[in-house]
């Protein structure tokens, strides 16, 4: 019953901010998938074999290709199906278009508490527009629907453009996925754990020293964004993003409690600006929604140029921070 209730809230909300729904199969084209999630997202894709005798094409039996025996695999989020829907759809789709879809996704993950391998996505995407409106109404579409279902949450903020300020000024322009992979785990293995992988990665102490003011509580937001400004002053995507950020902010924290974090990464390779992260609080779960800007994501799939941004609701952990909080 809790869990048809958090749907319900869900789809009400959807639908009062003006999304449609969408439903995709559940899955896709291997090629489809892979290489939009980062490297440790591509490791935990559910691929499916091949239909037929597909062994009897097979060259070496013994030793057989991962191409040759998958072409296919279980969906992994909703947002890069959504991204070729649209790119084959494009034609017949007005713009901006709006959508919302609440459908289950598969990971080869290790199970634990809030951590599954099957379970339910609620998204809520905008595609065709550039503005950061956009943002505003999906932070207070966050904060409208936590309220609805009694849940007190923060939601975190950042860009990655901010993020590749940072690398860029740190001389490791060229190396933003190696930065951001490790700086994605610092919650789990802590600032020493982060500057540990970044010299596996072949980053030396001097890199890992300019890196280090990423890996500072921030405090006050506005004096965060002053301090960035400055250390990104030589960076004109960093300070591009500094000033996103700010306009963002100051439109978006009435609607509620809104925090910057500069080390949040968003460990998916779609992303090009504003991110966000949910953290329910008075409960230990990990976030319970996240999502952001994706500049590129339909032009993979041949559609160049319509920007899009959307925010996702973690069904099962909104259901076991209820549960816990009683």
């Amino acid at each position: 019953m809790r869990r048809r209730h958090v749907v319900g809230v869900l789809q009400r909300v959807f639908e009062r901010y003006g999304f449609a729904p969408l439903e995709t199969p559940s899955f896709e084209n291997l090629d489809t998938l892979m290489g939009k999630y980062g490297e440790e997202g591509d490791r935990l894709i559910f691929k499916i074999l091949r239909s037929g005798d597909f062994m009897k094409s097979v060259a070496n039996p013994s030793q057989p290709k991962a191409s040759e025996l998958t072409d296919k695999a279980l969906r992994y989020d909703l947002t890069v199906p959504f991204a070729r829907y649209v790119a084959q759809n494009a034609g017949q789709l007005a713009m901006p278009f709006r959508r919302y879809q609440i459908q289950p996704v598969w990971r080869a993950d290790n199970p634990q508490k809030g951590r599954f391998r099957e379970f339910y996505q609620c998204d809520a995407d905008v595609v065709g527009t550039s503005s950061l409106w956009q943002e505003v109404e999906l932070v207070a579409m966050y904060h409208h629907a936590f309220a609805e279902l009694g849940l007190d949450v923060v939601v975190r903020v950042n860009h990655r453009g901010l993020l590749a300020g940072i690398a860029e000024v740190a001389g490791l322009g060229d190396r933003l996925i190696d930065f951001t992979v490790a700086l994605d785990k610092l919650d789990k293995i802590g600032p020493d754990g982060v500057r540990a992988e970044w010299r596996e990665r072949g980053f030396t102490e001097a890199q890992c020293d300019a890196l280090e003011p990423a890996l500072q509580p921030m405090g006050d937001l506005n004096a965060t964004l002053d301090r960035m400004a400055v250390w990104l002053s030589e960076s004109a995507a960093g300070a591009a993003a500094v000033e996103e950020l700010r306009w963002l902010v100051t439109r978006a924290r009435a609607t509620g409690r809104l925090e910057l974090d500069v080390t949040l990464a968003r460990g998916l390779n779609y992303y090009t600006g504003c991110i966000f992260e949910v953290q329910a609080l008075g409960v230990a779960m990990g976030s319970v929604g996240g999502g952001g800007r994706y500049d590129n994501l339909t032009g993979i799939f041949g559609v160049p140029g319509l920007s899009g941004v959307g925010i996702s609701f973690g069904l099962d952990r909104i259901v076991l921070c209820l549960e816990e909080l009683g």
